[in-house]
């Protein structure tokens, strides 16, 4: 279906039975995903998320940054969640899977760019049709979200985790920005236009999260973070 063929869908008047069966189907479809999410990521332990975009090259510094940080998790008893792409997600499950560690792939069908990589562990991928569903499993079964480069999407799973610490539905979790050069233009206007000038935050929301430049202080901020709680993997 086009997008021309989505929109006038949307104004079309359709009956009860119409409804009905297409709602009731849709509704059995997301049952089975979260059912499915639900007892597959149950079982993986502590994992830390790492964000970013999928158009990320092999060759690009973020690429290694990300592998990084996935191998520092698993030297310390993490496992890595991903969104299982390509780009940063690849290079996060790579980072995991070369070191033995625990390597999470929770992967989007979409009509372009996304397909799953090769180093997720073969029992830990999870293939999703919906967005919201997906966005679930991050956020329920990860302990700490390291955030690299990325668009939308990397946007939009960022403010999603801040937004639930900060409305307190889920615990407060480590969030870690890297990337000072990249993610600076964005936290000036979070202080400025957000805070300062429309008041639509407290200065405090800035603290939820912490801006580094490599994999070790990202994933050390994490480490330090459970140790005052005398936390530590069980695996």
């Amino acid at each position: 279906m086009t997008s021309e063929d989505k929109i006038r869908s949307a104004f079309e008047n359709k009956n009860w039975q119409e409804i009905k069966v297409t709602d009731s189907w849709q509704i059995f479809k997301i049952m089975a995903e979260f059912v499915d999410g639900f007892e597959k990521l149950a079982k993986i332990g502590p994992c830390v998320t790492i964000f970013g975009s999928a158009r990320t090259a092999e060759s690009n510094p973020y690429y290694g940054l990300a592998e990084r940080c996935g191998h520092l998790l698993t030297e310390r008893g993490y496992g890595v969640i991903t969104g299982g792409g390509p780009g940063i997600m690849e290079a996060g499950n790579k980072g995991a899977f070369n070191n033995g560690g625990k390597s999470v792939g929770l992967n989007i069908e979409l009509p372009f760019e996304q397909f799953h990589n090769k180093y997720i562990d073969h029992n830990k991928l999870l293939e999703f049709d919906y967005f919201f569903i997906r966005k679930v499993m991050f956020m329920k079964y990860s302990q700490g979200f390291i955030v690299l480069p990325g668009g939308f999407g990397t946007m939009d799973e960022l403010f999603e985790a801040l937004t639930l610490i900060q409305t307190g539905k889920i615990a407060r979790f480590p969030i870690v920005l890297v990337g000072k050069s990249y993610w600076q233009g964005l936290i000036d206007w979070l202080k400025t236009s957000m805070l300062e000038t429309e008041h639509n935050i407290h200065a405090e929301d800035l603290n939820l999260f912490r801006l580094v430049d490599t994999a070790e202080e990202a994933t050390e901020h994490i480490f330090k973070f459970y140790e005052k709680y005398v936390l530590k993997p069980n695996f």
